[in-house]
């Protein structure tokens, strides 16, 4: 069962290895005083002992004692036994007090050497890759998972046949109250998309504080940033270069650049650079699934940072943007989980595509995700410039490997869970994706994943209720049904423009003809609330010069339709292709503030 608000912080520390494939935990008998002055002088004896895997390999027979991901998580592997003890390699600089109690819990007598971090990462997934791949498509528990979403049950099978057997018969029998039905569902959902976007728009967004918050550098978490990277070549260069402006302590970060093991291009290009002391590189090994929350899953043992963090290959994250998420998480209740930064684009003036997706994302940060943190709704993250709390993010399970949309339905969970996501004032600039086909490419991957994760957290609408509360439940409907609904039935609204010319539509012939002045209305006042938020979120980026397209996003919304129609049909043959999309395509156009672009030279 999902975690209440008042339990948030009660996750265990260490998930023991009773009832799996790695061996029954055993309780260390109390040692009485004489035993324990012995042990701890033998853990003297071999604290500084340094273990060199090729004259001294690690005991086989001892892998079933500690899972995989435990000992990659805490970089401690059983290594040989002396005696009644086993003795336990560890990777020096850290806090073994804590470690001590939980392995000798775990395994009994213990004793610390050392071993160099990269021996130890290399010999636990050299053998244990397998279990650690088939784990990371597996994290999130089956009842939020929509691993199974392409297994119908018998009774799903009978619903489905029912209802496009029904849909058909109504087509073809009573096509005019068919589509007068659908007209009427597209318009009630225009509607309330409406009365949403005017919702979060006045309830705005709290400004950050005056001034930054001091956090001592003893008080600094170390944070860790992944960044998956498949088929990036071409910007594998750029991205070590903007992450290394990052202006946090370089004691204190840790990047691990996600490569999947049979990119060779990318890995060529990576080999190339000369990667500072605190970035490295974790290569996942190859699968049937190939997905951004699978990488993400696997690399997740790799890392060690309290908090951790998730940028795209092409990002251009401010330099202070670290410090801005750290002071966020030490200003921040415990139920605060997630921080979300905010998105924008460095080629915004390539072409009109660009722009108009740069004042979509202007409006959906800048006011619709602002507004609904305000009102308490769940926010479906973004897929870069998220930072999480390490224990949260294990609670509730990391990414789930198989949607298409993991960052959406990450923050859905997080609420489920009672845990909270606040947005930043801290910007990200990214490639705007500005081709036709591979925009649609894109944004039907995003919709597809939609479709799924509204899917999957309504298996049991009730407990979905029960467990978010009714202001969340109507937030997740607002933010997931109507999205959905509103580009796959617009063509249905698209048809009232039939009336320009004379023609009629099956909606008006079944309703009163005063009804068509109430429709007009209805649909001026929404395209001036899309205006209106669109000049507004524009007047809160450095694109000043974007406001005379905002009109344009008439006919940039339409484009979604051709999208959405793509994600169904991927819905049925294959529910977890990654449409990938390529970067590196446009020039940067944008350098502002502390954010630094480097042209690439043609």
């Amino acid at each position: 069962m999902p975690l209440h608000k008042d339990r948030v912080a009660d996750t265990p520390l260490l998930l023991m290895p009773s009832q799996r494939s790695f061996g029954a935990a055993r309780t260390a008998p109390r040692d009485d005083l004489a035993a324990s002055v012995l042990r701890n002088a033998r853990a003297l004896a071999t604290r500084h002992r340094r273990l060199d895997p090729v004259t001294h390999p690690p005991d086989l027979a001892l892998d079933a004692l500690l899972p995989p991901e435990f000992c990659l998580e805490h970089r401690v592997l059983p290594w040989d036994r002396m005696g009644d003890a086993i003795l336990i390699g560890a990777v020096p600089d850290r806090d073994r007090t804590q470690l001590r109690d939980m392995l000798e819990h775990a395994v009994g007598p213990i004793l610390f050497a050392d071993v160099a971090e990269d021996d130890l990462i290399r010999i636990v997934t050299d053998r244990h890759g397998d279990y650690l791949s088939d784990r990371a498509e597996q994290l999130v528990a089956d009842d939020y998972s929509c691993r199974d979403i392409n297994k119908l049950t018998l009774s799903q099978g009978i619903l489905a046949s029912l209802f496009f057997g029904i849909s058909l018969a109504l087509i073809f029998y009573f096509p005019n109250a068919f589509f007068a039905g659908i007209t009427a569902v597209a318009v009630v959902n225009l509607l309330s998309s409406q009365i949403f976007k005017i919702g979060v728009f006045f309830a705005g967004y709290k400004k950050p504080p005056d001034k930054p918050v001091h956090v001592p550098l003893s008080e600094k978490p170390v944070v860790s940033l992944m960044v998956p990277l498949f088929r990036e070549a071409a910007i594998a260069h750029e991205l070590v270069q903007r992450l290394s402006r990052l202006s946090y302590p370089k004691s204190l970060l840790d990047v691990v650049l996600i490569l999947e093991e049979k990119d060779d291009q990318t890995r060529q290009m990576i080999e190339a650079v000369s990667l500072p002391a605190w970035m490295r590189v974790v290569r996942v090994p190859d699968g049937a699934l190939k997905t951004k929350p699978r990488a993400l899953n696997y690399a997740l043992g790799h890392t060690r940072g309290d908090i951790i963090g998730v940028l795209d290959a092409e990002d251009a994250p401010a330099t202070d943007q670290i410090e801005r998420v750290v002071e966020a998480f030490h200003l921040a209740p415990p139920e605060v989980a997630c921080v979300q930064g905010i998105l924008d684009f460095y080629n915004t003036k390539s072409n009109w595509i660009a722009r108009c997706f740069t004042i979509e994302y202007a409006t959906w940060f800048r006011v619709v995700l602002a507004g609904a943190a305000r009102l308490g709704f769940p926010i479906p993250l973004g897929g870069t410039t998220v930072y999480l709390r390490r224990a949260a993010l294990k609670h509730v399970g990391g990414w789930d490997a198989h949607n298409v949309t993991e960052d959406a339905d990450l923050g859905i969970r997080l609420a489920r869970f009672g845990y909270r996501t606040i947005l930043i004032p801290t910007v990200t600039r990214e490639e705007a994706n500005n081709r036709f086909i591979p925009w649609i490419r894109q944004r039907s991957r995003w919709l597809k994943g939609y479709i799924v994760t509204y899917l999957v957290h309504m298996r049991r609408p009730f407990r979905l209720l029960k467990e978010i509360g009714f202001r969340k439940y109507l937030g997740f409907q607002f933010f997931f049904l109507t999205t959905i609904l509103q580009f796959t039935l617009a063509p249905a609204l698209w048809s009232f423009w039939l009336v320009c010319f004379g023609f009629s539509t099956p909606f008006l012939d079944a309703f009163p003809a005063e009804w068509t002045k109430g429709l007009l209305a209805l649909f001026l006042c929404a395209e001036l609330i899309t205006l209106l938020i669109g000049f507004v979120a524009v007047g809160r980026t450095q694109h000043e010069k974007l406001m005379q397209w905002v009109p344009m996003m008439f006919f940039y919304f339409p484009m979604g339709v051709f999208a959405v129609y793509k994600a169904w049909s991927e819905l049925i043959f294959k529910p977890f292709y990654w449409d990938k999309t390529q970067h590196g395509i446009s020039e940067p156009d944008v350098i502002g503030g502390d954010i630094h672009i480097t042209r690439r030279q043609s």
